[in-house]
């Protein structure tokens, strides 16, 4: 009989800004109180499916893992409209890089990463008694889990499943967490299903450890704090031809691949619901079938980042030769009136007739915003790839993608690892698949500002944009709204809690 684990935390506390008392709270460090004594393993078969609901709805929400990555780049801002969005500032000290250690997103990622590693550990422990696949799979979700706390925290807390209350995590550096997490994948790979596109990869498979390795390798020499190594760069190529092998590639129609259809794009996804992703976007009078209450008008992107897709910047109805990835606002009701990829100017409804907003004014999307406060209901362009002609609330979101695949071996090549093709020719096959060359000619030569844009205009919205602005040395620099350059906050702080209840802990430089 295996123990019903209940999870608690270690004196996890909360500090008042008004007073000296401290509350404990059950969150951050996460551990089984086993009252008889010795740990004698969980139900793997229950404890895997739990751990990949976990992952779904960590990976579904706006805030937490979402808002880290994608809010505090230059990809994507939530600005405040009225009273809307203002949320106590969490929105635009993501976007303005004034976060601190008691941020409600920093907090709540590093505790929901943290249970992950933990919980894995549990069912990869030999007293659970988890078939080889079962390990496998559990072993992949916590390489998963710690490769983001490498990422964004730059350390990782760990705790054997024969810890209590009284024993302190011990913590592992950045380049032991590194380590870690590749060790496990390479263990993991044998006992991984090798499984080509299917509507059955909501699981780990063999493309999926080999996507995460080629992430950590392409990233090592950032972790690490040195420059890139030939030998790792010529692992990523390595990694992304094992996913290719086993049946994955470019997909063409760029927003079919969004769908919750098979394709050869998608490598892994969760069953997340993808409301999210459309309606903290679109206006309150935009609607569909299964969402007559609209849109929660709020994520926008930036107009420099819009810019770097090619086409006229100040228009992006159909016809107007836009590249595939920048999309359309439709003007004759198609679609149910709701364009794809990015919606400036005019928006109309189903009928084809232009819409207004709620007091009665045209509803245009204004490329320009006055600044992260004191917008109104139109201001600022509208990002969308899931689409609710699709549901409005399909369970189908996307994790690792081939493109990305595809593009982490040009840049691999680009930065000294052996292949079979050039980088350039590439990334110049990814841009004819996506019609990209409609107003310019193939490129001739490729800079890494060439690289980290064709990244932008193929992979935003999908969880990159910071792992990839670090990495290019962009994320310190200014941007719309964004003035502030601490190069420490390329690391989120440890989260006050976290330091107070695990004095092995050391606070990121800076915070």
């Amino acid at each position: 009989m295996k123990n019903t684990i209940k999870w608690i935390t270690l004196s996890v506390l909360t500090i008042s800004i008004s007073c000296t008392d401290l509350e404990i709270e059950q969150t951050d460090s996460f551990f089984n109180e086993n009252l008889s004594g010795e740990f004698d393993g969980v139900d793997p078969t229950a404890s895997l499916d739990g751990l990949y609901a976990d992952l779904r709805g960590q990976i579904q929400g706006q805030e937490g893992l979402y808002a880290l990555n994608e809010v505090s780049s230059d990809e994507l801002l939530v600005p405040t409209r009225g009273t809307d969005w203002g949320d106590n500032g969490v929105w635009r000290n993501l976007h303005d890089h004034n976060w601190n250690p008691l941020h409600r997103d920093v907090k709540g990622t590093w505790n929901s990463l943290n249970q992950n590693v933990y919980r894995a550990s549990l069912i990869i422990d030999s007293r659970s008694g988890g078939s080889a696949q079962e390990v496998a799979e559990a072993k992949f979700l916590r390489a998963f889990s710690t490769f983001w706390l490498v990422d964004l925290y730059g350390q990782a807390p760990f705790r054997t499943p024969d810890e209590g209350p009284e024993v302190n995590p011990s913590v592992k550096s950045r380049a032991e967490a590194l380590a870690f997490a590749v060790q496990d994948l390479t263990e993991a790979l044998p006992n991984l299903p090798s499984v080509g596109p299917s509507a059955t990869l909501n699981k780990a498979t063999k493309a999926s450890a080999n996507h995460l390795l080629a992430k950590l390798h392409l990233n090592k020499h950032i972790y690490l704090g040195t420059t890139a190594d030939a030998a790792d760069m010529t692992k990523v190529v390595e990694f992304v031809d094992a996913i290719k092998a086993d049946g994955f590639a470019l997909a063409s129609g760029y927003f079919d691949i969004f769908k919750n259809d098979v394709d050869s794009e998608t490598i892994l996804f969760t069953t997340s619901e993808v409301g999210p992703r459309i309606w903290n976007t679109l206006h309150y009078k935009q609607n569909s079938p299964d969402n007559n209450g609209g849109g929660w008008n709020g994520f926008t992107t930036l107009s420099e980042f819009y810019d770097t897709f090619e086409g006229d910047a100040n228009i992006n109805v159909p016809g107007s030769g836009q590249e595939e990835r920048r999309g359309f606002v439709p003007t004759d009701g198609s679609n149910l009136g709701i364009g794809y990829g990015f919606l400036i100017g005019q928006q109309y409804d189903q009928d084809g007739v232009a819409m207004t907003d709620r007091v009665g004014n045209l509803l245009n999307f204004k490329k320009e915003l006055p600044g992260l406060l004191g917008n109104d209901e139109t201001t600022g362009i509208r990002m969308i790839k899931y689409h609710p002609e699709n549901g409005g609330f399909t369970g189908h979101q996307i994790v690792f993608r081939y493109a990305d695949a595809h593009l982490m071996k040009a840049e691999a090549i680009m930065r000294g690892g052996t292949g079979s093709e050039t980088a350039l020719a590439l990334v110049n096959e990814l841009r004819a698949m996506r019609n990209a060359n409609g107003n310019t000619a193939p490129l001739t030569a490729l800079s890494e500002q060439d690289m980290l844009d064709e990244r932008g205009r193929e992979l935003y919205g999908e969880f990159w944009r910071r792992n990839d602005q670090i990495r290019f040395g962009k994320f310190s620099q200014a941007w719309e709204y964004k003035t502030n350059t601490d190069t420490y906050r390329v690391l989120f702080p440890i989260p006050a809690t976290a330091i107070i209840s695990n004095p092995n802990l050391v606070q990121n430089e800076g915070y």
